[in-house]
């Protein structure tokens, strides 16, 4: 559908080459010559982008800017002047206008700016779906290759930027087909997960990837000397969401290493995460740390000791940095660790756990208003980013990059969105986690899950001597047959994590410099 343009200018007769233009090419253009007028026509009918002469008698094109504002803040203003006066750029930018063209134009420009302000939707969504089908074939090319670990965190970076791309299309058919090529991808990770994962961890393969319990060795330790480090783990943050919010980091600092790394299974806080800071398996905690290690059937928090965690294993590290520990799992704390920020320069290294991203998908299961809000990906990407640019998080990252200090950020696990259900059965002491089930007396489909018989073999630890693992894979989802109709319903199309898939394995860790 053609645009509806109004064009303001106080010689708009000298324009009718540009407006005969522009009318051959299927817009349509009302004129007017003076501000007032303008505002007035503004009122009366829906115009998709509005040309403004700067220098009118009466009210100039500024004043007449501010006034239209006022009615579509939305509106798309283009300001045309004869004017190169910075001060004058500077006060139409700040007022928000679309585009900004001198005096004289010509077609051409006229053409690209509203191509810019009213078609851009429409071009981007063209120009996705073209570059997508190019893409397509190569992106399948590659599912059928052997991938290695390298090749599958590149693989994953492409489909998170195809995402992302997508979410600016209106093609619904073209997002259709590739959210199909991504379950594929994600069935041929989880393969690739069940043939290598035990191999890896048992040193029985020749190539490793960095896995939870190396992290911090090899992807924080060696660059502590010399440099003031924070290392901010943002709990649940998948790669997509480190994507979106990587262009307000990139304003205070350097991106220096975007990478990922692969989390351990399972992957959810109790194991992953106590696992970064102890820098061992599970099991190993377990034996090393019998008193502060909580099994799931035991009460409590799962992750009360990451600080003691961290400490022992900097110390074998022969890291003898100062250290400061702070976990943040509410606004408040989040406000009080700003003010307190200052106190923080005084360590070497200050390790920031924030648990909002983990709180946000627990409550889009728990929450309906949440689930309103967030009810696919791109919803809750957004949602994210919103929470992101209104919180203490971002003061705090401005604070790091004032002091000089260099940033790590990383994450313990990702999640993913459950579609389809797998049958269970267990006792009343089986997990209650939906990706992840270990007990004595499970019953399922060996087929529909990754089964660890013998917890040892994944340095998990073993509730009694009978105790198993599984695992969900791709967007696959754990159900009792009791209550099976309203558990599914429940649950289905909600974030969870513990399981496998490329969402909740390959996490992002990021190395930044400050730019002050």
């Amino acid at each position: 559908m053609a645009a509806n343009i109004l064009w303001a200018d106080d010689e708009i007769e000298l324009l009718k080459p540009h407006i005969l233009f522009l009318e051959q090419k299927g817009y349509s253009v009302d004129t007017i010559n003076n501000g007032d007028e303008a505002i007035d026509m503004v009122k009366e009918k829906g115009y998709d982008l509005v040309f403004l002469d700067e220098n009118m008698p009466g009210l100039t094109g500024l004043e007449t800017l501010t006034e239209i504002k006022k009615i579509k803040p939305s509106l798309p203003i283009i300001m045309i002047t004869k004017s190169e006066e910075e001060t004058i750029m500077e006060t139409a930018i700040g007022r928000n206008i679309s585009d900004y063209l001198i005096k004289p134009v010509n077609p051409n420009q006229i053409l690209l700016s509203i191509k810019k302000n009213v078609d851009k939707s429409r071009l981007v969504s063209e120009e996705t779906t073209s570059s997508y089908q190019q893409e397509f074939r190569q992106i399948s090319m590659k599912l059928m290759d052997r991938l290695d670990i390298d090749d599958w965190k590149k693989l994953y970076d492409e489909l998170v930027y195809w995402d992302l791309k997508m979410d600016e299309s209106s093609d619904k058919s073209m997002a259709e087909i590739f959210h199909m090529q991504k379950k594929e991808a994600n069935q041929q990770f989880c393969k690739f997960i069940e043939e290598n994962y035990l191999d890896w961890i048992n040193g029985q393969s020749d190539e490793v990837p960095v896995l939870s319990h190396n992290l911090i060795s090899k992807k924080v330790a060696p660059h502590l000397k010399g440099n003031k480090t924070f290392l901010l783990v943002i709990d649940n943050l998948r790669y997509d969401q480190w994507k979106i919010m990587q262009p307000i980091f990139s304003e205070y600092f350097t991106i220096e290493e975007d990478e990922m790394y692969y989390s351990i299974l399972p992957t959810a806080t109790q194991y992953a995460r106590n696992s970064i800071f102890a820098g061992l398996m599970p099991s190993e905690i377990k034996r090393r740390f019998p008193k502060l290690w909580k099994d799931e059937d035991e009460e409590g928090s799962k992750n009360n000791h990451e600080e003691d965690f961290l400490l022992d294993q900097l110390k074998r590290l022969g890291q003898t940095v100062k250290t400061s520990y702070n976990k943040i799992t509410n606004l408040e704390k989040g406000k009080k660790l700003v003010e307190s920020f200052n106190d923080l320069l005084q360590n070497d290294l200050n390790v920031v756990v924030y648990n909002f991203v983990d709180m946000l998908s627990h409550a889009r299961t728990d929450m309906e208003v949440i689930r309103e809000l967030a009810d696919d990906e791109k919803a809750y990407r957004s949602l994210t980013i919103s929470w992101f640019k209104n919180s203490p998080l971002l003061d705090l990252i401005k604070n790091i990059a004032q002091s000089g200090a260099q940033l790590i950020l990383t994450t313990d696990h990702g999640m993913v969105k459950v579609t389809n259900p797998v049958k269970v059965i267990g006792d009343k002491n089986v997990n209650t986690n939906l990706r992840y089930k270990l007990g004595k007396n499970l019953s399922y489909d060996a087929k529909e899950v990754l089964e660890v018989t013998d917890p040892d073999d994944a340095y998990l630890p073993k509730l009694n001597v009978t105790t198993k693992y599984i695992f969900a894979r791709d967007d696959d989802f754990f159900a009792y047959p009791n209550n099976y109709n309203y558990y599914v319903n429940f649950y289905k199309n909600t974030f969870q994590h513990g399981g496998i898939s490329l969402e909740e394995v390959l996490i992002p860790i990021v190395k930044m410099k400050s730019k002050s």
